[in-house]
């Protein structure tokens, strides 16, 4: 990667200096990560192989869960590791792939949210031509899409940090590398970069958060014409998707859709959606999908007897 300062790495200062609260940051945020691999594997390999779950809708939730896996990979090993070194160093190009990994996984997630909702929405409000217009081939072009489409944006964001010249210090206060901290240590004016990061991560949030909204309340406008069954089946799967909207995106809105200020809960808010959230939305959606529930008891049970 092209350097475009004298710092060639940086120094984390993680989510506290304090020795003992270090440890426990260790101990808390391994067994997060812990919960988050295994919960994670878990849901991507009983929709990989059960033959109940094929449905877009698990399409879908399989590249949910992908995204999370990867997204909390990218911060939380280094966090948990941090917790226990006498000082944590990241080099210049390793900050860079990390700030790529983040949004590249992040946005794909946005955009899996996104297509989850039109796949509710299709079935819900279209219930006739779902098979139609929510067919395998479609869904797949959308997933590739929706890969093109978070690659763009993450680049777009290594081209905002590489415009960045950095002569010192080199102190991130942060558990892991974004713009926004990297913003405060450039050696130049950054008013119109953070107005493009803004226009860009901000926007993206924002609209999309709005326009899930909006869909949500149209497929839950629509229900009134369903039968009771139906109804309930229906919010069931939808209230799922909503709590993990408003879990993801709350956070995300408040760190990127906002002018250049810090604020101390930062760092905490940026754990929440980036370790928070992916260990939380495997239990969102096994506990109230009765489907789901279903299929791991079944694959436990093959896997046992062929044992």
């Amino acid at each position: 990667m092209k350097q475009n300062s004298s710092v060639t790495e940086f120094i984390l200062l993680g989510l506290t200096q304090d020795p003992l609260k270090q440890k426990m940051v260790f101990v808390i945020f391994l067994i997060f990560y812990m919960g988050i691999v295994v919960g994670n594997t878990l849901i991507i390999e009983t929709i990989k192989f059960s033959r109940t779950l094929r449905s877009p809708m698990y399409f879908f939730l399989f590249y949910l869960f992908f995204a999370d896996s990867c997204f909390s990979t990218s911060t939380a090993p280094r966090l948990i590791v941090d917790a226990i070194s006498k000082k944590s160093i990241i080099s210049y190009n390793e900050c860079i792939t990390q700030v790529f990994a983040l949004h590249l996984f992040g946005c794909m997630e946005i955009f899996v949210l996104i297509l989850m909702a039109v796949d509710r929405y299709v079935a819900i409000c279209k219930p006739l031509r779902y098979p139609v217009i929510m067919s395998r081939q479609v869904c797949v072009i959308l997933i590739v899409l929706a890969w093109i489409g978070s690659f763009i944006h993450s680049t777009a964001q290594i081209v905002l940090a590489l415009r960045l010249p950095f002569c010192g210090p080199n102190l991130i206060d942060h558990y892991c590398c974004d713009l926004q901290p990297l913003l405060k240590l450039a050696c130049m004016d950054t008013y119109m970069i953070n107005l493009l990061l803004v226009s860009n991560s901000g926007a993206i949030c924002s609209n999309s958060f709005v326009l899930l909204m909006i869909s949500y309340f149209v497929i839950l406008h629509s229900l009134r014409n369903h039968s009771a069954e139906g109804r309930k089946r229906a919010l069931s799967t939808c209230t799922s998707h909503i709590i993990v909207v408003i879990l993801f995106f709350g956070p995300c809105i408040f760190i990127y859709a906002r002018p250049p200020t810090t604020f101390p809960m930062d760092k905490m808010v940026a754990v929440f959606y980036t370790i928070g959230t992916p260990f939380l939305n495997p239990l969102i959606y096994t506990l109230r999908n009765a489907e789901v529930k279903n299929a791991m008891k079944k694959l436990w049970h093959v896997q046992i007897m062929t044992e």
